[in-house]
């Protein structure tokens, strides 16, 4: 079995643990942005291939305790670097993170693990220098309390990027957020789900593949493929198999909206090309079916009104992060109360960097949750549908002061 790890926003740890054991993985613990697994090998690839809400996943080369640089090269020495890599491979400490260690630089951290790396590779296959010419693999080390954990990158660019998006447009929402999103909101696919700041697609088109079971790296390849550990043929097992899985017989209403007709056009080219890479997949188990595409349209959100007694609307709105546009971000958030009665049995969720969003749209919401991805701190509220509309009473405000204490879904 192999030790695995998997990044994720910081706050999306227990959905990302959820959709690792629903792929029949062991759980093995967890710290903030990170998920701990085990796996058989198939699991290398195959992790990359369908976990949705997973920004990289790692291999665990070594892990041990190391208080000096001694031991800090020792143990990295000992990994069987030769088996992983071929001798043209240009190998890169890309970060290291410490926490209350006695190795804190990061910068001393990564020459002495390189160093380890190279030495190694060198004594097996006795050579004094390494040509360096053919595929970069990266390397990750996090140093916790004095434990040493050095990782191997298999997914090579972040797995938000899935390969369908040509253009984002302006501060496009990270499809694994959107993932993260749609799990916290309970979605199924029956359930009719609008985004009304669609922008290039992201929500719609994420929803749209978790329910037709479309693995989200069917349109990519990873840096398992280039490491000799990869077994191709198995590879194309495991993505038949997963294209065994995907729904096409399924009823979904996935819409979005945005008064930006540029927009709506980036959104309408993203998700076609996801669904042709859905059918691509189909046809290497030979079938020529086609998933419905999510429907956009151009439209100013305060003109919507619902057209089904119930369903979700889920929103990336901007959020006045350059200066001058915080005033305007919160006017647009005060207009956003009407979606509460255009919409009134609907459950609502938004994902906003703003403090003042609950004290410009009017209402605290019933779950909040925390997510770091990147340098942004964001919070997802969720509106569940049927709460009465809350005055901004002194005993409201106190109570939402201290901390995320509405209740859990």
């Amino acid at each position: 079995m192999n030790n695995l790890v998997a990044l994720c926003a910081v706050g999306a740890e227990k959905v990302l643990g959820n959709e690792i054991k629903l792929l029949g993985y062991r759980l093995a613990g967890n710290a903030p942005g990170r998920v701990f697994f085990t796996g058989d090998d198939d699991a290398l690839f195959r992790a990359n291939l369908c976990l949705r809400t997973a920004d990289r996943v790692y291999l665990e080369m070594a892990r041990y305790h190391a208080e000096d640089f001694d031991e800090l090269f020792d143990g990295t020495y000992r990994a069987n670097w030769q088996d992983f890599f071929k001798k043209d491979s240009k190998i890169t400490v890309d970060k290291v993170r410490t926490y209350k260690s006695k190795l804190n630089s990061e910068h001393a951290v990564q020459g002495i693990i390189q160093k380890a790396i190279y030495k190694k590779l060198g004594d097996v296959w006795h050579m004094s220098v390494l040509p360096e010419s053919g595929n970069e693999s990266d390397i990750r080390v996090f140093i916790t309390e004095n434990e040493v954990q050095v990782c191997l990158d298999l997914s090579g660019l972040p797995l938000h990027k899935r390969g369908y998006r040509t253009d984002g447009g302006v501060a496009p929402l990270r499809e694994t957020t959107a993932s993260v999103m749609l799990q916290l909101m309970l979605w199924r696919r029956k359930t009719p789900l609008h985004d009304p700041f669609c922008g290039s697609g992201t929500l719609p088109i994420e929803a749209c593949l978790f329910a037709h079971n479309v693995a989200p790296g069917f349109g990519r390849r990873f840096a398992i493929e280039n490491l000799p550990i990869f077994n191709a043929g198995r590879a194309h097992e495991i993505k038949c198999a997963e294209a065994e899985k995907i729904r096409t017989d399924v009823e979904c209403r996935i819409t979005g909206t945005d008064i930006d007709p540029s927009a709506v056009q980036r959104a309408r080219t993203n998700a076609e090309h996801a669904c042709v890479m859905a059918g691509r997949a189909l046809q290497m188990i030979g079938s020529d079916a086609r998933i419905p595409r999510p429907d956009f349209d151009t439209a100013d959100f305060k003109n919507l009104t619902a057209p089904y007694e119930s369903g979700l609307i889920i929103c990336n709105p901007p959020y006045g992060e350059r200066l001058g546009e915080e005033k305007q971000a919160e006017e647009l958030y005060k207009s956003m109360s009407s979606l509460f009665t255009d919409f009134p049995s609907w459950q609502l969720g938004v994902i906003t960097s703003n403090k003042k969003f609950q004290e410009c749209i009017g209402r605290y919401a019933s779950v909040l949750k925390s997510l770091k991805a990147g340098n942004l701190d964001t919070t997802f509220y969720i509106y569940d549908g049927t709460e009465k509309e809350k005055k901004h009473s002194q005993a409201d405000r106190k109570g939402h002061k201290n901390g995320n204490r509405s209740r859990a879904r």
